[in-house]
């Protein structure tokens, strides 16, 4: 049997106890992990079985397949890619911009899908209250990700001055609050941002997401790829009846959705509405 074992590795990885990891990350939590994976699950992995003092990768995913405790938990958190920073793909958020005041005569309910470390989440946030001009507008913004760790780095909201560098001074100065003394090269988000944003764990694979709809937008971006395309449809039947039927669905740039057509149809560059709807994007 192959190993991929090298001499710098402290446990035995073989074929098998990838395809093993492979199978169960995408029964839990519908990642689709490429052979090109692997060295990355025996890094992310190791950690935690050095953290349990186990010996191999064999007994680690014994052990998990035993039980249905915390430990499913940190596997997901370990295996979970959260690559995000503010304003990524900015043309959504003008999009949104131009969008909040048409939405204005009813509630408006934004849910972003993936929220990992919250940028995504407090980049919404921060485009509705320069919309309103305000830093109490009428928004509200449910924020979920199946990582606990990173939801646990977005619900503080305190993140190093290089992850701001980007932003306008005018939004650094509006939205962020800069560390001194032990907190120096931090900075904080400001707590009325912080409060337009309701951070929840939420697996996306869940039969039932126990939430209320419609949302005004819901932010999908970057998720599905991680998904196979059977996975994608069945997220995308769950995700769509919580949708407005005249609202929004934001995708990521490589992502698109041509085998469901009866469900979504694209109004702009990795934008989407219900196929029942009505409207165009403007």
């Amino acid at each position: 049997m192959e190993t991929h074992a090298t001499k710098e590795r402290d446990f035995e990885f073989t074929a098998r106890d990838f395809k093993r990891v492979c199978d169960l990350i995408h029964q839990v939590a519908g990642i689709a992990l490429a052979a090109s994976k692997q060295e990355m699950v025996y890094s992310r992995l190791a950690r935690r079985l050095r953290v349990l003092g186990m010996d191999s990768f064999q007994t680690y995913l014994d052990a998990l397949e035993r039980e249905d405790g915390e430990e499913w938990q940190h596997f997901t958190n370990a295996l979970t890619t959260n690559l995000t920073s503010f304003f990524r793909e900015p043309h959504h958020f003008e999009i949104l911009a131009r969008h909040l005041h048409d939405w204005h005569a009813g509630p408006i309910t934004l849910w972003c899908s993936a929220a990992s470390t919250g940028e995504e989440p407090y980049s919404i946030a921060m485009v509705a209250c320069e919309v309103f001009d305000s830093p109490t507008p009428p928004v509200r913004i449910l924020a979920t990700d199946i990582d606990t760790q990173v939801l646990e780095t977005a619900a503080r909201g305190i993140y190093p001055v290089e992850r701001i560098e980007s932003l306008s001074g005018e939004r650094k100065r509006r939205f962020f609050m800069r560390g001194n003394g032990p907190n120096a090269g931090l900075c904080r988000i400001d707590p009325a941002l912080r409060d337009l944003i309701e951070f929840r764990r939420l697996n996306l694979l869940d039969r039932d997401y126990r939430l209320k709809g419609p949302f005004t937008a819901i932010f999908c971006r970057n998720v599905m790829i991680y998904f196979d395309k059977p996975t994608q449809l069945a997220v995308l039947k769950r995700m769509q009846p919580l949708l407005d039927r005249e609202g929004l669905f934001f995708a990521g740039h490589s992502e698109s959705f041509f085998h469901a057509t009866d469900l979504i149809r694209p109004v702009g560059r990795t934008v989407y509405r219900r196929a029942d709807s009505r409207g165009l994007p403007k």
